[in-house]
């Protein structure tokens, strides 16, 4: 049997969606049924409800030792997809107890119960710093402490640290590392909200460049690779790198609304997140624009695809198409 963490995001509930596709059986962590609704959306999004009813729900997360001693109960691999995603400050104990205590605990029971290979759903957040003479982040780049990196980059990091410990004592292990996830089903974070903004009108854009991939290329590698001999390897994956003003501009025009025409200029955003940080602590809101959002938005960070097609020889989804089907299927 396979386990799945963080079944009720989207990348986890996309790798449902494909085991059960493939008649493979599944069980899934969730942590009150409403969480579960958004993967029942995902699966009557696509018109496969009645694959649904093949996933077992066990309650409980990766936090939790007594529920992941239930859930482990049988289990011969596992996905482990559950984390954090936050750039607030404010977050950051929470995503380190989430993201890196959490990954340890995964690793543990693996361990325990004799899992077969573990595959762990990373970022490229986690990858290394690239060294005056590079230009391109590949899975070889070290990560450099001495730069600054987001309180997300570093329990990422932190949390792919323990999987390699699980590799040091025993455990199969793979690691990908995705760049941008673009994906139908969750409309209230990632690109589902991006292309929320971008329906109702968007006036500013960026240059920032950075890789960009579709969640169903992220979910198939995934599996491939945990049916595959490889193992204690890591994996960027991306279809390519763009420039977010390319990736808007492709959503409005999918969308048929109207390109933004106002470039954010790196001092702009400089600015504003301060002009953010102030206003959170004025009104008690959460932030919606931190320096690291801000530096991203902004900065031209390179990927390299060329492992993973060298070693599965992926062929990934064109991404501006992808936006086509994407904007279609969620009839935005």
């Amino acid at each position: 049997m396979v386990l799945i963490t963080g079944g009720t995001g989207l990348v986890g509930a996309h790798i449902l969606l494909h085991l059960t596709e493939n008649g493979e059986k599944v069980r899934a962590l969730y942590r009150n049924q409403k969480s579960i609704e958004k993967t029942k959306f995902l699966f009557d999004l696509y018109q496969k409800g009645n694959l649904f009813q093949e996933i077992e729900w066990t309650q409980g997360n990766i936090n939790d030792i007594p529920s992941l001693e239930k859930a482990f109960i049988g289990i011969d691999f596992v996905y482990h997809s559950a984390g954090l995603i936050s750039f607030d400050p404010k977050d950051e104990n929470l995503l380190r107890k989430t993201n890196i205590e959490g990954t340890a605990n995964i690793v543990n029971f693996c361990l325990a119960k004799n899992v077969k290979k573990l595959c762990h759903l990373s970022s490229v957040a986690a990858l290394g710093d690239l060294a005056e003479h590079e230009s391109i982040v590949t899975e070889e780049i070290e990560w450099n402490p001495e730069k600054h990196h987001s309180d997300y980059a570093i329990s990422k990091y932190g949390a792919e640290m323990e999987i390699w410990r699980g590799q040091q004592e025993g455990l199969q292990t793979v690691i990908i590392n995705p760049g941008v996830i673009l994906g139908p089903g969750f409309n209230k974070q990632g690109s589902g909200l991006l292309l929320n903004k971008v329906a109702k009108g968007l006036r500013f854009y960026t240059k920032g460049i950075t890789g960009f991939v579709a969640v169903s290329d992220v979910a198939i590698t995934a599996t491939q690779l945990m049916k595959s001999d490889i193992s204690n390897q890591r994996y960027i994956l991306i279809a390519d790198n763009f420039c977010y003003q390319d990736i808007i501009n492709s959503m409005c025009d999918a969308l048929k609304v109207k390109r933004p025409t106002i470039l954010a200029k790196a001092w702009q955003l400089e600015i504003a997140w301060r002009i953010d940080k102030i206003s959170s602590i004025l009104f008690l809101k959460k932030r919606s624009l931190t320096k690291d959002i801000a530096k991203a938005s902004y900065s031209e960070k390179y990927f390299s695809n060329k492992k993973i097609k060298a070693d599965l020889q992926t062929r990934f989804l064109d991404i501006h198409q992808y936006i086509i089907e994407l904007t279609q299927l969620q009839k935005l």
